[in-house]
């Protein structure tokens, strides 16, 4: 498993300043039955479980999020952060976007067959003010209250907050606050037996260290739902283990990279895959480096990558190549300016001669071994850190090496373990780096604050949570703060294309490939599976609470 959104690390969507009044319910119709029908996750996990359930952990969350306990609203960051009210009916922008309204959706009811109300919403997100610890997603960094009125919750804001409301609305499970209040260390709390207002329940009798079993929730509140009636998702330590299990038809909801894909599965006709680009893999450029700084050196290097190459030798083709203004296609191709990316060589389309003639002008000379040199002698030559546990990154990265050389740049990859590779790249202790980003959201201002943001400076030597460049550019500082006071797509969408030009003009990292949600299932067993056509939610099993929506919307065949 690779998660593209990894625990303990805050990940932000944006949503227009408007209010949502639809109270139709995430899932699809009733079209009559009980829950029927086994559903096994395939996704290679590292270790056996703990059959912890505490909602507000970082180990923890990612297997009771969306299906056993659930949010106020959904947002859909494949569909532009489309929402759809989830245990909230409605919600409001007001008060310059510094207010925030809820309406708690009527008739809910937790899995032990007590009422949820507005109570148990002001009560979770005051437990979270109350504990830090439990607060994951900081939400109280930007919240000064929230309070109950009748149906209605209310929070107020310390400044607009319009980018904040995924943290707010999807991402804190709501907890009855009849057993929470009871819970004398709510931090150091396992929570064996949750109860929650999902779809599906889970306990510690039916939790083992080699696999959860989630069956379906007797009380849910949406008639007809869930049709699963129930999921397994079983414990693998290695991706070969669980490719296989999934090779051998055991599985239905594969969320894993599988080389030869194709071939590997040929076997099961039934089982599909769809692979939709979220982020991308970069390389980054430290900044500090005298000779990295030259703008020239990394246009040149820019133009010399054949990013193509890179995604089709490094990720079989499963991952696209990525672009030098780091719009992710074809996922946000509604925010790309092409016409000015046009102006930088079709968006820095590969052009090696491009890349040598950049160099030259600039006053480099090449050496007697193909090398360029600075004008004072330095030869342009670099180390590449890179993360040798990612086979398809260090097939990519040998790419780059061939590329640059050819252009008369020297690279020298260092395959390092995994904790090196994060300790090196997030402290800046390197020359090049290769590695891909946390954050995603549904437009592509999450993944440039996360770039370009100096907000995120550190010193060499001390971890950064972005910027792991050491970029710093005042111009794009504006741009990325006034994006939460941006409250129509139009100014969204301009604040994006003036982002889109510094990446074009300065180059401060050059995007390889794009970053995708790994997702294998089985059509033969399952109907409702998210599809390009209908992208209701991101697919791959990790993803919460998106996971959720899947487990609402599938139905077995008969």
């Amino acid at each position: 498993m690779r998660r593209l959104i990894t625990l303990g690390v805050v990940v932000a969507l944006s949503l227009l300043a408007a209010s949502c009044s639809s109270s139709k319910s995430p899932g699809p119709s009733s079209n009559g039955g009980g829950p029927s029908g086994v559903l096994t996750i395939d996704n290679e996990s590292g270790g056996t479980w703990t059959c912890d359930f505490n909602p507000f952990s970082p180990s923890d969350y990612g297997f009771v999020l969306g299906n056993v306990y659930e949010p106020l609203v959904f947002v859909n960051a494949l569909q532009s952060g489309k929402t759809t009210p989830w245990l909230a009916s409605s919600y409001a922008w007001s008060n310059g976007n510094k207010t925030l309204t809820f309406t708690i959706r009527k008739g809910v009811k937790f899995s032990n067959g007590t009422p949820m109300t507005a109570a148990d919403v002001a009560y979770t997100f005051n437990l979270l003010k109350q504990n830090k610890t439990l607060d994951i997603n900081a939400v109280w960094g930007v919240l000064s209250s929230v309070t109950q009125q009748g149906d209605k919750i209310v929070m107020n804001f310390k400044t607009q907050a319009v980018p904040d409301f995924y943290y707010i609305a999807d991402q804190v499970p709501i907890v009855p606050k009849a057993i929470w209040s009871k819970i004398a260390n709510p931090v150091t709390y396992l929570n064996k037996n949750p109860i929650g207002t999902g779809a599906f329940e889970v306990n510690s009798k039916t939790c083992t260290p080699q696999n959860i079993k989630y069956t379906a929730n007797p009380h849910y509140w949406q008639p007809g739902l869930p049709k699963v009636g129930t999921v397994n998702y079983p414990a693998f330590l290695t991706n070969d283990t669980a490719n296989l299990y999934l090779q051998n038809g055991k599985a239905q909801w594969g969320s894993q990279y599988i080389p030869s894909i194709k071939q590997f599965l040929a076997g099961q006709p039934t089982i599909k895959w769809w692979f939709p680009p979220v982020d991308n893999v970069t390389l980054y450029i430290n900044q500090t480096n005298p000779i990295l700084k030259s703008l020239a050196v990394r246009q040149a290097m820019a133009y010399a990558i054949n990013r193509s190459k890179a995604a089709s030798l490094g990720e079989g083709g499963q991952e696209p190549a990525a672009n030098q203004t780091g719009v992710v296609q074809p996922t946000f191709s509604s925010w790309l300016d092409s016409a000015q990316a046009a102006k930088f060589g079709n968006n820095y389309a590969y052009n090696p001669k491009k890349a040598i003639s950049i160099l030259t002008k600039a006053g480099y000379k090449r050496g007697s071994n193909g090398i360029f040199k600075t004008p004072s002698g330095q030869p342009l030559s670099f180390t590449l850190l890179d993360n040798s546990g990612f086979s398809d990154w260090v097939a990519a990265v040998s790419v780059i090496q061939q590329d640059l050389k050819a252009v008369g740049i020297q690279v020298t990859p260092q395959n390092v373990a995994y904790t090196t590779w994060q300790t090196d790249l997030y402290s800046g202790k390197y020359q090049l780096g290769y590695g891909a980003n946390t954050a995603t959201g549904p437009s592509p201002w999450f993944e440039f604050r996360q770039l370009l943001d100096s907000a995120y400076y550190a010193p060499i030597g001390t971890s950064a949570g972005g910027d792991w460049e050491r970029y710093v550019n005042k111009q794009a500082d504006a741009l990325i703060n006034s994006y939460g006071s941006a409250s129509t797509p139009a100014a969204q969408h301009a604040i994006v294309n003036k982002l889109q030009l510094i990446m074009l003009k300065d180059v401060p990292v050059i995007p390889i490939t794009g970053q995708v949600d790994w997702f294998q299932f089985d059509t033969g067993k399952f109907t409702g599976w998210p599809t390009p056509a209908n992208p209701y939610a991101q697919p791959a099993a990790y993803n919460e609470p998106d996971w959720g929506q899947v487990m609402l919307h599938l139905v077995p065949k008969k």
